[in-house]
Protein backbone atom coordinates (compact mmCIF):
# COMPACT_ATOMS: atom_id res chain seq x y z
CA UNK A 1 0.00 0.00 0.00
CA UNK A 2 1.44 3.57 -1.27
CA UNK A 3 1.77 6.18 1.80
CA UNK A 4 2.66 9.71 0.84
CA UNK A 5 3.94 11.62 3.41
CA UNK A 6 4.63 15.41 3.27
CA UNK A 7 6.18 17.91 6.01
CA UNK A 8 2.36 17.63 8.48
CA UNK A 9 0.50 15.24 6.30
CA UNK A 10 0.46 11.38 6.13
CA UNK A 11 -1.91 10.15 3.10
CA UNK A 12 -3.00 6.78 3.04
CA UNK A 13 -5.05 4.77 0.36
CA UNK A 14 -8.79 5.05 2.59
CA UNK A 15 -10.58 2.41 4.19
CA UNK A 16 -13.71 1.75 5.63
CA UNK A 17 -13.24 3.22 9.28
CA UNK A 18 -12.44 6.84 7.45
CA UNK A 19 -15.72 6.54 6.92
CA UNK A 20 -17.39 8.16 10.25
CA UNK A 21 -14.65 11.17 9.36
CA UNK A 22 -15.74 11.29 5.78
CA UNK A 23 -19.40 11.69 6.69
CA UNK A 24 -18.64 14.30 9.70
CA UNK A 25 -17.27 16.56 7.03
CA UNK A 26 -20.27 16.13 5.16
CA UNK A 27 -22.17 17.62 8.18
CA UNK A 28 -20.38 21.31 7.85
CA UNK A 29 -22.28 23.10 5.91
CA UNK A 30 -19.24 25.55 5.45
CA UNK A 31 -17.43 22.89 3.74
CA UNK A 32 -20.53 21.76 1.94
CA UNK A 33 -20.98 25.18 1.01
CA UNK A 34 -19.39 25.19 -2.69
CA UNK A 35 -21.00 21.45 -3.16
CA UNK A 36 -24.52 21.80 -2.49
CA UNK A 37 -25.13 25.50 -1.22
CA UNK A 38 -24.19 24.07 2.38
CA UNK A 39 -27.26 21.61 2.86
CA UNK A 40 -26.58 18.14 5.14
CA UNK A 41 -25.84 15.21 2.82
CA UNK A 42 -28.91 12.74 2.82
CA UNK A 43 -27.22 9.82 3.63
CA UNK A 44 -30.30 7.22 2.43
CA UNK A 45 -30.61 9.10 -0.93
CA UNK A 46 -26.83 9.68 -1.89
CA UNK A 47 -26.34 8.97 -6.00
CA UNK A 48 -24.25 5.96 -6.11
CA UNK A 49 -22.35 7.53 -9.17
CA UNK A 50 -20.90 10.32 -6.57
CA UNK A 51 -18.42 8.43 -5.23
CA UNK A 52 -16.06 10.86 -5.70
CA UNK A 53 -17.82 13.33 -3.97
CA UNK A 54 -19.03 11.13 -0.69
CA UNK A 55 -15.89 8.51 -0.43
CA UNK A 56 -17.04 5.98 2.48
CA UNK A 57 -13.86 4.57 2.68
CA UNK A 58 -13.91 1.58 0.24
CA UNK A 59 -12.71 3.55 -2.95
CA UNK A 60 -9.61 3.40 -4.88
CA UNK A 61 -8.50 6.65 -5.84
CA UNK A 62 -9.12 8.32 -2.21
CA UNK A 63 -6.40 8.96 0.22
CA UNK A 64 -7.56 9.70 3.85
CA UNK A 65 -5.17 12.73 5.06
CA UNK A 66 -4.14 12.88 8.67
CA UNK A 67 -1.92 14.94 10.63
CA UNK A 68 2.04 13.33 10.48
CA UNK A 69 2.44 13.89 14.60
CA UNK A 70 -0.83 12.55 15.98
CA UNK A 71 -2.90 11.07 13.56
CA UNK A 72 -5.83 13.52 13.79
CA UNK A 73 -7.52 13.21 10.65
CA UNK A 74 -8.03 16.69 8.65
CA UNK A 75 -9.55 15.70 4.89
CA UNK A 76 -9.33 13.51 1.97
CA UNK A 77 -7.77 14.10 -1.08
CA UNK A 78 -8.38 11.97 -4.50
CA UNK A 79 -7.12 11.66 -7.97
CA UNK A 80 -9.64 10.10 -10.05
CA UNK A 81 -8.98 8.65 -13.39
CA UNK A 82 -10.65 10.36 -16.55
CA UNK A 83 -8.76 7.93 -18.59
CA UNK A 84 -5.54 6.15 -18.16
CA UNK A 85 -3.57 9.66 -19.15
CA UNK A 86 -5.66 12.17 -17.40
CA UNK A 87 -7.30 12.36 -13.75
CA UNK A 88 -9.12 14.32 -11.79
CA UNK A 89 -7.68 16.03 -8.51
CA UNK A 90 -10.40 16.55 -5.23
CA UNK A 91 -9.43 17.49 -1.91
CA UNK A 92 -12.06 18.54 0.82
CA UNK A 93 -10.69 19.14 4.55
CA UNK A 94 -12.30 20.08 8.18
CA UNK A 95 -12.95 23.67 8.45
CA UNK A 96 -10.92 23.72 11.60
CA UNK A 97 -7.55 23.06 9.01
CA UNK A 98 -8.49 25.15 6.62
CA UNK A 99 -5.65 28.48 5.80
CA UNK A 100 -3.00 26.70 7.18
CA UNK A 101 -1.51 25.46 3.78
CA UNK A 102 -2.04 21.94 4.18
CA UNK A 103 -4.68 21.63 1.32
CA UNK A 104 -1.88 23.04 -0.85
CA UNK A 105 0.60 20.44 0.48
CA UNK A 106 -1.49 17.21 0.40
CA UNK A 107 -2.39 18.13 -3.09
CA UNK A 108 1.00 18.31 -4.19
CA UNK A 109 1.80 15.47 -2.69
CA UNK A 110 -0.77 13.51 -4.58
CA UNK A 111 -0.16 15.12 -8.24
CA UNK A 112 3.25 14.71 -7.77
CA UNK A 113 2.72 10.75 -7.08
CA UNK A 114 0.03 11.10 -10.00
CA UNK A 115 2.97 12.24 -12.44
CA UNK A 116 5.57 10.67 -10.88
CA UNK A 117 4.31 7.19 -10.04
CA UNK A 118 1.24 6.62 -12.04
CA UNK A 119 2.27 8.14 -15.03
CA UNK A 120 -0.85 10.67 -16.13
CA UNK A 121 -0.20 13.25 -18.65
CA UNK A 122 -2.85 15.39 -17.47
CA UNK A 123 -4.29 16.08 -14.59
CA UNK A 124 -7.30 18.54 -13.83
CA UNK A 125 -9.73 20.26 -11.17
CA UNK A 126 -12.53 22.09 -10.85
CA UNK A 127 -14.47 23.98 -8.66
CA UNK A 128 -16.77 26.81 -8.40
CA UNK A 129 -15.68 30.21 -10.04
CA UNK A 130 -16.99 32.07 -6.62
CA UNK A 131 -14.37 29.33 -4.49
CA UNK A 132 -11.51 31.30 -4.16
CA UNK A 133 -10.05 29.33 -1.96
CA UNK A 134 -10.24 26.33 -3.65
CA UNK A 135 -8.79 27.77 -6.57
CA UNK A 136 -5.61 29.42 -4.31
CA UNK A 137 -4.91 25.60 -3.76
CA UNK A 138 -4.95 24.68 -7.22
CA UNK A 139 -2.52 28.22 -8.68
CA UNK A 140 -0.25 27.09 -5.67
CA UNK A 141 0.71 23.77 -7.07
CA UNK A 142 1.05 25.17 -10.74
CA UNK A 143 -1.93 24.25 -11.91
CA UNK A 144 -3.37 26.86 -15.02
CA UNK A 145 -6.71 28.31 -14.97
CA UNK A 146 -7.88 26.01 -18.59
CA UNK A 147 -12.13 27.43 -18.68
CA UNK A 148 -15.30 27.98 -17.12
CA UNK A 149 -18.34 26.08 -17.38
CA UNK A 150 -21.95 26.31 -16.75
CA UNK A 151 -22.54 24.53 -12.97
CA UNK A 152 -24.62 21.47 -12.75
CA UNK A 153 -27.49 20.40 -10.81
CA UNK A 154 -29.64 22.27 -8.69
CA UNK A 155 -28.74 26.20 -8.17
CA UNK A 156 -27.51 27.53 -5.23
CA UNK A 157 -25.83 31.03 -4.38
CA UNK A 158 -22.72 31.33 -6.70
CA UNK A 159 -23.91 28.48 -8.95
CA UNK A 160 -24.76 31.66 -11.16
CA UNK A 161 -20.97 32.15 -12.14
CA UNK A 162 -20.31 28.79 -13.37
CA UNK A 163 -17.46 26.25 -12.69
CA UNK A 164 -13.81 27.26 -13.06
CA UNK A 165 -11.29 24.15 -14.83
CA UNK A 166 -7.59 24.14 -14.22
CA UNK A 167 -4.91 22.10 -15.33
CA UNK A 168 -1.01 20.83 -15.32
CA UNK A 169 0.49 18.73 -17.60
CA UNK A 170 3.32 16.14 -17.12
CA UNK A 171 5.61 19.13 -19.28
CA UNK A 172 4.20 21.98 -17.05
CA UNK A 173 4.90 19.89 -13.83
CA UNK A 174 8.51 18.91 -14.68
CA UNK A 175 9.00 22.49 -14.66
CA UNK A 176 8.28 23.44 -11.52
CA UNK A 177 10.36 24.80 -8.88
Amino acid sequence: MSVLQTARLTLTLCCPSDAADFIDLERDPEVMRYLNGGHAVDHEHIDPNAAFLMPRGTEPHVWTARRTGNGAFVGWFCLWPDSETQAELGFRLRRMDWGQGLASEGASALVNWGFGANGYDKIVSGTMAVNHGSRRVMEKIGMRYARTSACEGAPFPGTEHGDVWYALTRSEWRTLP
